[in-house]
């Protein structure tokens, strides 16, 4: 069952819709490559290199102790289970985003340089 709306309700829709169009803050948020999922990417993205960090330290806890490596372990296991719940959030186009992000390089270079 639909139900119209009213002049009143229509006219604050376009209202918003307006607001959203001009709105420069929320047009950069939603636009470009993986911009709605960059703090997921970031979290990813450090996780990951906690992962690597975690590897490194935990073959040097193995000479210390073994119950220290196995406190690193379990650190890195919780690392894997943060990466595992950021990448079922980003979901298939979330990942898509996060991959073509992984791919491009990070300094970005100014074409109107005139040197």
């Amino acid at each position: 069952m639909d139900v119209p709306l009213s002049d009143e309700e229509q006219r604050i829709l376009r209202e918003i819709e307006e607001n959203l169009k001009t709105d420069e803050r929320f047009a950069q948020k939603v636009s470009g490559p993986g911009s709605m999922y960059s703090g997921a990417v970031r979290t990813v993205k450090r996780a990951t290199f906690g992962l690597v960090v975690g590897l490194v330290a935990m073959v040097l806890a193995l000479r210390v102790h073994f119950l220290f490596a196995f406190v690193v372990f379990a650190g890195m296991l919780a690392l894997t289970l943060l990466i595992e719940s950021q990448l079922r959030m980003l979901g298939r186009v979330g990942a898509r985003d996060l991959a073509q992000n992984l791919r491009t390089p990070r300094i970005r270079r100014d074409d109107t340089d005139k040197s």
